[in-house]
């Protein structure tokens, strides 16, 4: 039988959501969880991995067990065993031929930065940039980033995909208080994509691009031409849609 759950966690003391060896990671915690109530290896599938420190408000991952469980004792079970900084918030029987990644439809993922006076509270869960920044410009920019592109310029540099094609229906971009906080939906996203489009718009914020210049770099398929990855720590995947 096939679960899907959705779950939230901070980011901080992680580094990312995927297992790696010698690491501590989001999956292995919920893995563990999994073997304690079934004493069976779990392997959970999620919609896709975070990286270290980066967060998470809905996260989606499926996993198969052999025999039906109770959905409130399974959730709670799973909640008891796992760390206070992760929590399960759902978990639903889908059919199964689901796929917690290869079905997904959207991608909704938060970006916030504080160009306020620094805040050594938030600094794990808001980028302290802590300067002012032309949020017109940027709103500007982020007009040229709509729609589908080859993204090749915004990802890791050594990467080599075969597919670097994406598209981005909706950029928000919103100043409250100091802190600007950067929505993007897009039906999918590689790594490091929103943080480089982050650092690239902080960039035509301070002056140093044009917005125009969005074009270019997205026509270049060249990493060195889009600005540096902005910090983890003001990312949050906010939703993922099927």
């Amino acid at each position: 039988m096939r679960y899907l759950i959705t779950f939230s966690y901070d980011g901080t003391l992680y580094n990312g959501y995927q297992k790696q060896p010698n690491k501590n990671t989001i999956q292995d915690k919920i893995e563990e969880a999994l073997y304690k109530i079934t004493n069976k290896k779990i392997t959970i599938h999620s919609s896709g991995r975070t990286d270290s420190k980066v967060h998470a408000i809905n996260q989606k991952a499926h996993f198969d067990l052999d025999k039906e469980y109770d959905l409130y004792k399974l959730q709670k079970g799973i909640n008891s065993l796992i760390p206070n900084d992760i929590y399960i918030k759902d978990i639903k029987v889908v059919k199964d031929n689901f796929h917690a990644r290869f079905n997904v439809k959207k991608k909704i993922y938060i970006y916030k930065l504080n160009v306020g006076i620094y805040n050594p509270i938030d600094r794990n869960y808001i980028y302290q940039y802590n300067k002012e920044l032309d949020v017109n410009k940027m709103i500007e920019a982020s007009n040229y980033l709509l729609g589908e592109h080859n993204f090749k310029a915004f990802t890791k540099t050594d990467i080599t995909k075969e597919d670097y094609i994406r598209t981005i229906y909706k950029i928000n971009i919103k100043e409250k208080n100091n802190i600007i906080t950067i929505e993007f939906i897009g039906n999918g996203f590689l790594r490091y994509m929103v943080r480089n489009m982050v650092g690239t718009l902080i960039s035509v914020g301070e002056n140093k691009l044009n917005p125009k210049d969005i074009i270019h770099i997205l026509k270049s398929e060249d990493r060195r031409f889009a600005s540096k990855t902005a910090n983890p720590e003001g990312l949050y995947l906010k939703d993922v849609k099927y």
